[in-house]
């Protein structure tokens, strides 16, 4: 039996009315809370009076290694990330730290990603195959980015992009959209979501030519339909491909 605990939770969009119970217990059991400062700060009161420790944006795994020397000291330890700290998140890289502490269970809460929360304030733009792709280059180059953004064009999936511009890649979007207007036409249904699941929520629907010439900041997802996607009463909407009486099992498949 491991001897120390860390939970990784994922605290979805930022209010909690948006975090899973499960999110929310394991931060009230927590003694002390580690995060990136910001996401911190989206906590609210019902956690001001736990201990919280950060570090600055891009000192990850610094963040990571002070999780684990707290759970090593007896203390009951959760590092939160916002959205599924799976899914773009800080699971993997606890879990590669965590080769080296083989004493310290790690246990990953899911959270609600921007995906799933943006998509449901967009209308329903991820109802049939779908992938994610972040235009952040830091990790990634962005020569892999092209050639994810083309395969997912050729493939006719709905997209959802993250990070699709900084202070130093405002131009990234633009350049995503010329890579798929190779592909897609120009009228094709499209939207974003800015501040989701926080103050000053705004989502807009439009067309791949319109989301070309749109500037955007990094607190925005974007959503690119396929094929049979279409705005209806300012929602944008992906068929699933239903019939109505026609098919019968249509709750099935998840």
């Amino acid at each position: 039996m491991m001897k120390y605990k860390i939970y990784i939770v994922g605290m979805g969009p930022g209010k909690e009315e948006m975090m899973t119970g499960e999110a929310i217990c394991a931060l009230e059991q927590a003694d002390v809370i580690i995060g990136y400062e910001v996401y911190l700060k989206l906590l609210g009161e019902r956690f001001r009076h736990k201990e919280m420790l950060s570090t600055p944006m891009r000192r990850e795994e610094e963040r990571c290694r002070m999780a684990f020397s707290e759970a090593e000291k007896g203390r009951r330890t959760a590092l939160i990330c916002s959205g599924d700290a799976g899914i773009y998140g800080m699971a993997s890289l606890m879990y590669e730290i965590g080769k080296e502490h083989p004493e310290t269970e790690l246990v990953v809460i899911p959270g609600v990603t921007a995906a799933s929360s943006g998509a449901a304030v967009l209308g329903a733009p991820l109802n049939h195959d779908f992938c994610i792709i972040s235009l952040s280059d830091l990790l990634t180059p962005w020569e892999k980015i092209e050639r994810r953004l083309a395969a997912a064009a050729e493939g006719d999936f709905a997209i959802a992009i993250y990070n699709p511009a900084s202070r130093k890649r405002k131009d990234y979007l633009k350049k995503a959209c010329d890579i798929l207007l190779r592909y897609i036409e120009g009228g094709r249904a499209c939207g974003y979501v800015e501040n989701i699941g926080r103050e000053g929520t705004k989502a807009v629907t439009c067309t791949l030519q319109e989301l070309s010439k749109t500037q955007v900041n990094m607190f925005t997802t974007v959503f690119i339909g396929n094929a049979g996607s279409e705005i209806i009463n300012g929602r944008l909407v992906t068929k699933r491909g239903y019939k109505s009486e026609e098919n019968i099992d249509i709750c099935g498949d998840n």
